[in-house]
């Protein structure tokens, strides 16, 4: 217990701070906690004036920090003498915008400003709400704040703070640039908030925000509100991680642990040598780990429930769900349950019944009242935050989510589960990053609830425990910039400053920062590669001769070698693709190689297309899909030749059972008499080839004992002469690399009329500044045109679906589109998106990605009022039909594309009648639902 005296001393203190900070003083009191450490000091620097960067934990309190930033915005300016004068009229209030990365984290923080500071203090603006847009405080997603900033929003007027929440999201590979144009082009008057997850570069960070924003100051903290503590599940055994915290310091695993894990995985090696009963043959007992609903048992029973249960795939979360329900799960009380069907039918009566039963909902709904829930971007967005708000209240037990769920959004447990350490990022299954595995782990823990956080990892033979301790003790995950001019972007900084101001704008992005400052480290590298080439000179010279010219020989000779096995394997392939373009429907072939090895039978001959021939093909296995050059080492050839059906269905698996059993039928040999070997020329016939030979062996160092020796060195040397070429190459691909993008960007503009040779933008340059989508020069690119004029609401839904929707996955076919007036305008569509992408690649730019079919099925039959049953099985998906949470996401694009088309000048007076019409024959539904939610 403090004496009297450090009571009195500590009084003191506060009141010396309350006297100098008084905006901070005057917030403290309201807030019900005391201040961390971490937060008094960004607000301290806050109402000095400086702007700040706060980087923390997930959970630990940096949005405190945005919030008095709101204070402040609303107190009016400190030091103004109408803020010292109570009877003074009362000071002008200024404004502060919070900008989030999502929809859902704006709608959040909307709700909660207006429960702290009344509904006409506070606004929202997403691409879904306007909801008092003048108020002093706005909620926004960034991409608004972006738009404003180029459109020169009256809106901004009066701007004193932005808050940019989750500022770490500007390595976002998709949106991440917008972060970065909104802090460069924020004006100067403006104080900036940036709260990030813990950064290893936040010193980096800041030094660049000091360059565009002037006084930054940084606020670094490490510290969990909430200890975590970390485990793995080895089948029915629980584990600590770590033994202490020093252990965790210093990486070292619980001993018991690693011994365990050692000896379960001798036993299932030794179980390879079993050839008895029915697993005979197999590499041995498969591990089957803990069932799902046992975990979640073992989680309640040992006080650790509410969880998050992260599991990297959509099925792989419904399917748990399933399996809990299907063991008999219930982790809610009567009085729970009551509730928790109380807040669901408040929340889904605008939904018809009809679509609820298309979208699981009894199912679902059971699952929720016996706390148990999956969480993942193909729900229904309303189902989403229904799971959200009583997960929060404490009602559902038990998320099984996908790792969006780490997104922002605010809903912290006791428990965190991770199934597996791998996911699939959209291209490959990847492991998790340091970065991510903190970022999902840092919801255990609720502040003010729970004493500590868990994290468990479930553990299989692929996961070694030390990989574990390196994730959850690393801190190295350092801020990548994503940044790189769009067209959008380039008309809008010409059209608002002007083409030479704009590349020194694009200059002082942290991209160009970054790059510029790794510059100095290759520099320093190529000066050390340099230093050590000369000394490997040193060491490879021969009293013989001249040893480089020796070496120089060798070289050429294994590049000939190189050149006469590539050519063998050029011509090999042309033959190939040849023997492929002469293929007809029915035609038998063998597929010499690779999975799909054997006879095979002719669907499509897929000739007259780009590229290379890929047919469409039957196997006498019954696989039908596409082959390549690539599958073929000898050139194809016709065996035999069998009828094919007319209107062959290759999906149907009866269809493929018959035709198979007519291809097995020819009694052709599967794999042929003959391999496809490689038909090598002789050496000896290169006459280059014998000339080097022969010019090697008559050179004088031939003859030195210590030849090797010296090739040696001379081979190390060549090889870090390439490597510091590629250095060098790198440094003058750096510097200024953002600019000489911007310089192509520009002249490709001005070729296509977007901006004028004088740099002036064009009326059609003005209208390619207000539409904001990634394929922004392609959408202008049709309205010029009128690809979409004559359209019907229905077809203009359907025809605008290409240039925005992206399949999860690639789909070997082509989507199917509706005929008429959609297959033209898709077809016109298709055809500009080439002359487009000619036009990047003859200057070296990014290409526009390609537009994707497989949404334009479903967004017109659900345009044209069909049942949204109909309209998901519509969906061009590999696994069957779409995901309401898909449909849902991916017509809000459409919409939101449609509104630019509705207001954008340089589309027909009956285009934007027409997309006005596609926007409401769109808004209804389960769509109606989340437009006013």
């Amino acid at each position: 217990m403090s004496s009297p005296a450090e009571r009195y001393a500590a009084a003191r203190r506060r009141a010396a701070q309350a006297s100098q900070f008084p905006a901070l003083d005057e917030f403290a009191l309201d807030l019900g906690f005391d201040l961390d450490d971490f937060q008094r000091e960004a607000c301290q620097s806050l109402e000095r004036g400086s702007g700040v960067l706060v980087c923390a934990p997930t959970g630990a309190g940096k949005t405190v920090v945005g919030e008095f930033a709101v204070h402040l915005a609303l107190r009016g300016r400190p030091g103004d003498p109408a803020a010292a004068d109570e009877a003074a009229t009362p000071p002008a209030r200024r404004k502060c915008f919070y900008t989030t990365p999502i929809k859902a984290l704006s709608n959040q923080k909307y709700h909660d400003l207006v429960d702290r500071y009344g509904a006409e203090q506070v606004g929202l603006l997403t691409g879904d709400n306007a909801i008092n847009g003048d108020a002093p405080v706005v909620v926004m997603t960034t991409e608004v704040l972006r738009n404003m900033l180029y459109a020169g929003s009256s809106t901004l007027e009066g701007l004193a703070y932005v808050v940019m929440d989750e500022v770490h999201y500007l390595a976002d590979r998709f949106r991440g640039g917008v972060w970065e144009e909104v802090i460069i082009h924020l004006p100067a008057s403006v104080t900036l908030v940036s709260l990030s997850a813990t950064v290893s570069n936040a010193e980096e960070f800041a030094d660049w925000l000091v360059t565009v924003r002037g006084e930054t100051a940084v606020v670094v903290s490490e510290h969990r509100p909430v200890p975590l503590w970390q485990h793995m599940l080895v089948g029915k055994r629980m584990f600590d991680l770590f033994h202490d915290a020093d252990a965790a310091r210093k990486h070292d695993v619980h001993p018991e642990l690693l011994r365990y894990t050692r000896e379960t995985v001798r036993r299932l090696e030794m179980g390879e040598g079993r050839s008895a009963g029915p697993g005979a043959g197999r590499r041995g007992p498969r591990w089957r780990g803990p069932m799902r609903p046992d975990i979640v048992d073992r989680l309640d029973r040992e006080g650790l429930l509410p969880a998050i249960l992260f599991i990297f795939s959509r099925a792989g979360c419904a399917a748990a769900v399933q399996q809990c329900l299907a063991a008999g799960l219930r982790l809610t009380s009567p009085d729970e349950r009551a509730e928790i069907r109380r807040v669901v039918e408040s929340r889904v009566t605008a939904i018809p019944g009809e679509d609820l039963s298309v979208l699981g909902y009894w199912e679902w709904l059971d699952g929720l009242e016996r706390g148990l829930a999956a969480h993942h971007a193909g729900m229904l967005p309303v189902f989403k935050e229904i799971v959200e708000e009583l997960f929060v209240r404490g009602l559902v037990k038990a998320v099984f989510a996908t790792e969006t769920l780490a997104l922002g959004i605010n809903m912290p447990a006791r428990c965190v589960v991770l199934e597996r350490l791998v996911k699939y990022n959209g291209e490959a299954h990847v492991d998790l990053t340091p970065g991510e595995y903190t970022q999902l782990t840092g919801r255990a823990g609720r502040r003010g609830i729970d004493v500590e956080g868990h994290a468990v990892v479930v553990w299989s033979p692929e996961t070694d425990p030390r990989h574990v301790a390196g994730l959850a003790s690393t801190r190295t995950y350092p801020l990548r910039s994503s940044f790189r001019p769009s067209y959008n972007m380039a008309v809008n900084l010409v059209g608002t400053v002007g083409a030479e101001p704009a590349r020194a704008l694009l200059e002082s992005s942290f991209a160009q920062f970054q790059a510029d400052r790794s510059v100095v480290g290759l520099a320093r590298q190529v000066q050390r590669n340099t230093e050590t080439i000369e000394a490997y000179g040193a060491e490879a010279a021969c009293h013989h001769g001249d040893f480089d010219e020796y070496f120089a020989l060798r070289v050429a000779i294994a590049e000939r070698e190189k050149a006469i096995a590539r050519q063998g394997q050029n011509q090999r392939k042309a033959a190939a693709v040849a023997s492929l373009e002469r293929l007809r429907i029915g035609d038998v072939i063998r597929v010499p190689s690779g999975r799909r090895a054997g006879l095979a039978v002719v669907l499509d001959p897929a000739t007259g297309g780009f590229g290379e021939p890929r047919p469409l093909v039957l196997t006498q296995d019954r696989w039908a899909g596409r082959v390549s050059p690539g599958d073929f080492t000898t050139p194809a050839e016709v065996l035999a030749r069998i009828r094919v059906p007319k209107h062959f269905n290759h999906r149907s698996p009866a269809a493929r059972r018959d035709l198979a059993a007519e291809v097995s039928g020819t009694g052709l040999d599967r794999h042929g008499g003959r391999r496809g070997g490689r038909s090598r020329q002789a050496e000896g016939e290169d006459h280059r080839l014998s000339q080097l030979r022969t010019e090697l062996r008559n050179h004088p160092c031939h003859a030195c004992p210590e030849r090797e020796e010296h090739a040696r060195w001379a081979e190390r040397r060549r090889r870090l002469e390439r490597d510091t070429e590629e250095l060098r190459e790198r440094v003058s691909g750096r510097t200024g690399s953002l600019a000489r993008t911007f310089d192509r960007i520009v002249a490709l503009l001005t070729d296509r009329g977007y901006l004028a040779r004088d740099g002036a933008v064009t009326d059609a340059g003005r209208m390619l500044g207000r539409i904001w989508t990634e394929a922004d020069l392609l959408v202008a690119e049709c309205l010029r045109r009128g690809v979409w004029d004559g359209l019907s609401p229905a077809e203009l839904a359907a025809a605008v679906s290409v240039v925005v929707f992206e399949a999860r996955r690639d789909v070997d076919e082509r989507a199917s589109l509706p005929r008429g007036p959609v297959a033209d305008a898709v077809d016109e569509t298709l055809k500009l998106w080439g002359e487009i992408e000619a036009d990047e690649a003859a200057r070296g730019l990014n290409a526009t990605r390609e537009p994707d079919l497989g949404f334009a099925w479903p967004v017109f039959r659900w345009a044209r009022g069909e049942a949204l049953a109909k309209v998901l099985g519509s969906g061009h998906e590999l696994d069957g039909e779409m995901p309401a949470g898909d449909f849902v996401r991916w017509a809000r694009q459409v919409v939101d594309l449609l509104g630019q088309l509705a207001d954008s000048g340089g589309a027909s007076p009956e285009l934007r009648s027409t997309a006005r019409q596609a926007i409401a024959a769109i808004n209804r539904g389960v769509l109606a639902y989340h437009t006013s939610a």
